[in-house]
């Protein structure tokens, strides 16, 4: 048996050998030193960071950590920061498939293990580059909600980014040192040098070509002064009912019937009891007007002119006391994440939070939550409940 073990490990290493030094030519191109990687590292570890702390807010407001106050101003927060979230993760693409190219010959120096510290270092780089291929590639299907994967898209990606963030945290705390030398330009070091296929400066502007075009081209969903060139989301500012795009429509929902049935009611319940409205009393209470904008998980955006009924005053004609406690919204959906959401107290107070009855000077298209929706300011969109059918004061 031990004889058997040796001739194949020698038969591996036979065939794995020439491989390696073939790497290890590769990798004295002078486009793949050292200082090229740190280049790349530094836009591509921003991008991850400014991707991280915004999806981590973006999590606390879809779950939010008892005691933890959510704020609602600017009423454009959410929109701006998850922009950035999808923005960032955009860019991170071009950034890691460049920064791979830059160190994929040294994964295959030989020995491949060399010390328990270089198989622990290996090691850590192996799950950074994982989750990196897999955490952006999952986030770029969530834009397309193309869900081909077995797994929970939410929880696996928030999961995922903290295993990203501490590999990385590994990797920059084992590179540190190579990362100090080469920082700064060293005396009698280029700013260019000539490539097998292009030359260091070259490269680098490739990638940041391919960067600002990824940006150009998709950020118009979330950027209005990018709009005109949005030609590659998924979604387009303008384009929807209304004028304004949508995730699910009332089929997908499962609600084409319900949401018109003529006898609709929204149902106001307190601990003290629980009041019908059908749509006419929603339309004969007090009416407020407010600009606030849908922004979405997915990174699309827009502000758009609300109508209905304001929160606080429909509580109010059911007695109900300033909200201390979340509220609870259900959904004519039957199935779904969203069916049934929670709403911290710090929006039902707020005098910008309504009951939507009509959209951009029209009756709410059933598309977009008639007969009545949520629409409160810097809120996620998945939170702003469609096709109201009840809302619970629990205290």
């Amino acid at each position: 048996m031990a004889g058997f073990t040796e001739r194949a490990s020698a038969r591996i290493a036979e065939r794995l050998e020439p491989l390696a030094r073939s790497a290890g030519s590769t990798a004295s191109d002078p486009v793949k030193s050292p200082r090229t990687t740190v280049v790349v590292g530094r836009l591509l570890g921003a991008a991850f960071l400014v991707c991280f702390a915004t999806g981590l807010f973006s999590h606390v407001l879809q779950d939010p950590i008892p005691g933890v106050p959510l704020p609602t101003r600017p009423v454009e927060l959410y929109r701006v920061t998850q922009g950035a979230h999808v923005i960032s993760g955009t860019i991170a693409v071009p950034l890691l498939l460049a920064k791979l190219w830059t160190v994929y010959p040294r994964l295959f120096t030989w020995p491949p293990v060399r010390s328990v510290g270089h198989f622990l270092e290996r090691a850590s780089i192996a799950v950074l580059v994982g989750v990196s291929l897999v955490e952006v590639t999952i986030g770029l299907l969530n834009l397309v909600q193309w869900y081909v994967f077995p797994f929970p898209f939410r929880a696996t990606h928030f999961a995922l980014a903290w295993v990203l963030i501490g590999a990385l945290a590994i990797h920059l705390g084992v590179k540190l040192p190579v990362i100090v030398r080469v920082w700064r330009r060293q005396p009698g070091d280029r700013a260019d040098a000539a490539g097998r296929f292009v030359s260091r400066r070259g490269f680098l502007g490739a990638v940041g070509a391919a960067a600002a075009s990824a940006v150009a081209l998709t950020a118009g969903q979330s950027v209005p002064a990018l709009a005109p060139l949005n030609v590659l989301a998924p979604r387009r500012m303008g384009v929807g009912p209304q004028g304004l795009p949508i995730n699910r429509t009332a089929a997908q929902a499962g609600v084409t019937e319900t949401a018109v049935a003529p006898d609709w009611v929204l149902t106001v319940a307190t601990p003290a009891g629980s009041r019908d409205f059908t749509l006419d009393d929603l339309r004969a209470l007090p009416q407020s007007e407010e600009v606030l904008p849908i922004a979405c998980v997915e990174g699309w955006s827009q502000s758009a002119t609300w109508r209905g009924v304001r929160l606080v005053d429909l509580l109010a004609e059911v007695d109900a006391a300033e909200p201390t406690t979340p509220l609870r919204f259900e959904s004519l959906q039957e199935r779904g994440a969203f069916a049934r959401t929670e709403m911290p107290p710090e929006y039902a107070r707020d005098p910008l939070t309504l009951i939507a009855l009509e959209l951009n000077g029209g009756t709410l298209h059933v598309d977009h939550g008639y007969p009545a929706r949520v629409i409160a300011p810097a809120r996620p969109g998945v939170m702003q409940t469609k096709w109201l059918r009840r809302i619970e004061v629990t205290a």
